[in-house]
């Protein structure tokens, strides 16, 4: 019998809407201090706002918020009700302060400080808002939803769209504004991953070999690190064998991989990046 799902409680609900809040204002500042002002997109919807601002003379808080809205409501389905709630407050957020700094004058006219500054914020406030069970663009709705029509991953959707919004910025403020756009974009995308992912990165490593109760046990003594042993059967050689998992931070890899190989040379070694560890007993013991 399935567990009855448990209601946020007061606080994580206020703690929530505080960092989409603080989200949203960072990624106002970013486009109307640093990066509109000197002609830099972002992409997705954010980006078709600015060119249709550039355009039209409006408001951009305006295109933000109206144009997000249909996408958002025919998302409804696919992320649920928390999700659009969140959504919705931040890009309403994002709206209303995006149209009270329009008429702030720009921190800056270099175009390189720009996109770097801008780029930074952008990323951040993005992933704060991601981060705590929201989005501040509907273009990833747009691609989910795409994405189960057509044989094609979101994150290939969200290039195409992208592409063309670039494109179109050329025309409207300039190759050199475009290509500025891109890196801008590029940055925030990776600032992005690393707030919601965070820095400290982990590696999970699978480890195959018949010297498997040695390397186990060296892993445990030498690195200080737990090691879970899985029952795994070959392929090809049908041979019933037991294959080490274990989680390490980067900085361990190199020492984790010379212990396997003083042990065995010949072993299977697979590492894969972790973003996030939680529970269990990850943390290091003394080394003996």
């Amino acid at each position: 019998m399935s567990r009855e799902h448990r209601k946020s409680t007061p606080m994580g609900i206020f703690v929530r809407f505080v960092f989409i809040t603080l989200g949203a204002v960072m990624m106002a500042v970013a486009l109307e201090l640093f990066l509109v002002p000197n002609n830099i997109i972002d992409g997705g919807i954010t980006g078709i706002s600015i060119i249709l601002a550039k355009l039209t003379g409006w408001p951009l808080g305006l295109f933000l918020f109206f144009i997000n809205m249909p996408f958002l409501l025919l998302g409804f389905r696919q992320i649920g009700k928390s999700f659009t709630v969140s959504t919705l407050y931040g890009i309403a957020v994002m709206s209303v302060m995006t149209s009270l700094l329009h008429h702030v004058p720009a921190f800056t006219s270099e175009k390189l400080l720009a996109l770097a500054f801008g780029g930074v914020l952008l990323g951040a406030g993005v992933g704060l808002v991601l981060r705590f069970g929201g989005s501040l663009d509907g273009t990833e709705i747009v691609a989910i939803i795409v994405s189960k029509k057509l044989r094609m991953s979101v994150g290939q959707i969200i290039m195409i769209i992208n592409v063309f919004i670039f494109a179109a910025a050329g025309f409207v403020f300039g190759w050199d504004s475009a290509m500025y756009s891109v890196f801008a974009y590029y940055l925030a995308t990776k600032l992005m991953d690393i707030v919601v992912e965070g820095l400290d990165e982990s590696k999970s490593v699978t480890v195959i070999s018949s010297e498997y109760e040695e390397i186990s046990e060296a892993i445990v003594q030498r690195l200080g690190r737990t090691t879970t042993l899985l029952y795994a059967k070959g392929g090809y050689s049908k041979d019933d064998t037991l294959m080490i998992y274990c989680v390490v931070t980067r900085l361990e890899v190199a020492k984790l991989r010379s212990i396997v190989n003083e042990i065995d040379k010949g072993a299977f070694i697979a590492i894969q990046s972790v973003s996030e560890v939680l529970g269990g007993t990850f943390q290091k013991r003394s080394i003996h």
